[in-house]
């Protein structure tokens, strides 16, 4: 509903003694959990670009190019719908993560888009993956081809009791083809993926043998830096971590809120970070970025309308690295290209500058024509290097051995 009647009803609601309209929404107990088809909650959309120039004002960027962080925002908008086509309006959708967003094609012509996904892991836990795509609108009839898609992604969305906003189970998917197998078997890996990544998490385990010599070979560049007695100095193209951070502060309107009327829509938060860790990289390397991927990222906690939100971009990575370690592929020509991994850090508070809570963290990937590094000072700094290194590493073997999936994948909507 539009703000002012949903605002209008809060007020009304909290000034009643006993408000029997207040109370919150209830599940029927009697919920269909069946199987579904995994095309039942399929779903598309097309973005006339091409044909409707004002529509295409919101989406361009300043080099005439597609303004990303716009396209990641509605995708998180197609991600809620393809979750209420499979679990019904029942129960509370949240957006829990974005396993990865990957640039599969760059788009280098003004053309109208296809934004189509559907659901393609769910156990009947709460938790649903749902795979999605951009590609170039294919004509009618038609799917569209693997050398069309521009972009591939999954998410994470999290079903809670509109009540309690504790999960609640949810249908199960059903695979009918060999297709849809192949694609609820990359669900599996990716959620087995997700297990291992909380049970090896640096809050919980130290680095790995491996992982303390790099932290100690770049500890002991840094002595030599600064050592008098050593020949050796810090290049030009080597900037400390603490220098790279980017910070901005806005209060969160209604215009930004979901479905739920007083919580920021999780796409509006994609965007956001995604155009401040966009900044931090090219005002750290002083060249215009190339957008990678996203690496697996995770929202945390709900942002209310009206809290203050603080954003913090620190580039956290660069491949090649400052310091190789010894499984660290080695270069054999002069580097021209850096891969940037920067790091977004969100937390919230409200506007009595009370309690404050993460919101979430995102990890990008950018590249940018230039050999330039990153080097970690603090323990904390060192600890966020060894965790992008781990995502860079896991982006390799990915690349490696993801050959298949990648069809599977790309297959989403045919």
């Amino acid at each position: 509903m539009p703000w002012i009647e949903a605002f209008r009803k809060q007020q009304q609601q909290q000034g009643q003694d006993a408000p029997s309209e207040a109370s919150p929404p209830t599940m029927p107990k009697d919920r269909d959990l069946s199987a579904k088809r995994m095309s039942n909650s399929h779903h598309s959309i097309i973005l006339p670009l091409a044909r409707d120039p004002w529509l295409l004002d919101t989406y361009a960027n300043a080099c005439g190019q597609l303004r990303l962080g716009t396209i990641f925002m509605d995708l998180d908008a197609l991600s809620g719908v393809i979750a209420y086509k499979h679990t019904g309006d029942d129960v509370t959708t949240v957006t829990a993560a974005f396993d990865r967003i990957v640039i599969n094609h760059p788009l280098t012509e003004i053309c109208d888009l296809e934004l189509s996904g559907m659901v393609t892991y769910a156990t009947g836990r709460s938790s649903m993956e749902i795979s999605l795509q951009v590609a170039k609108a294919p004509k009618d009839g038609e799917s569209a081809k693997p050398e069309d898609i521009m972009i591939t992604c999954q998410c994470t969305m999290v079903s809670l009791d509109p009540a309690t906003k504790k999960p609640v189970n949810i249908s199960p998917v059903r695979t009918d083809t060999e297709e849809e197998k192949q694609l609820y078997q990359q669900g599996e890996r990716n959620s087995k993926h997700r297990k291992e990544r909380s049970q090896r998490s640096l809050l919980n385990k130290t680095p790995n043998d491996e992982e303390s010599d790099v932290i100690h070979d770049i500890w002991r560049r840094q002595l030599q830096y600064h050592d008098p007695n050593d020949s050796l100095r810090k290049p030009d193209n080597v900037f400390f971590m603490d220098a790279t951070r980017m910070q901005t502060t806005q209060i969160m309107m209604p215009q930004y809120r979901n479905r739920h009327n007083f919580m920021i829509f999780g796409g509006f938060l994609l965007k956001q970070t995604f155009e401040l860790a966009f900044c931090a990289a090219a005002s750290f390397s002083h060249k215009r970025p190339t957008f990678v991927s996203l690496d697996p990222s995770i929202f945390q906690n709900p942002v209310p309308v009206g809290s203050v939100l603080y954003l913090t971009a620190t580039v956290v990575y660069t491949d090649p690295p400052v310091v190789r370690a010894s499984s660290d592929p080695r270069s054999t020509s002069e580097v021209k290209q850096t891969r940037v991994q920067v790091r977004v850090d969100s937390k919230v508070r409200n506007v009595e500058h009370g309690e404050t809570k993460p919101t979430g963290q995102f990890n990008y990937t950018f590249t940018v024509d230039k050999d330039i590094k990153v080097m970690p000072r603090s323990y904390s700094e060192f600890m966020m290097y060894i965790d992008a290194r781990r995502r860079a590493k896991g982006v390799l073997e990915s690349l490696r051995h993801g050959e298949a999936d990648a069809g599977a994948t790309a297959r989403v909507t045919e």
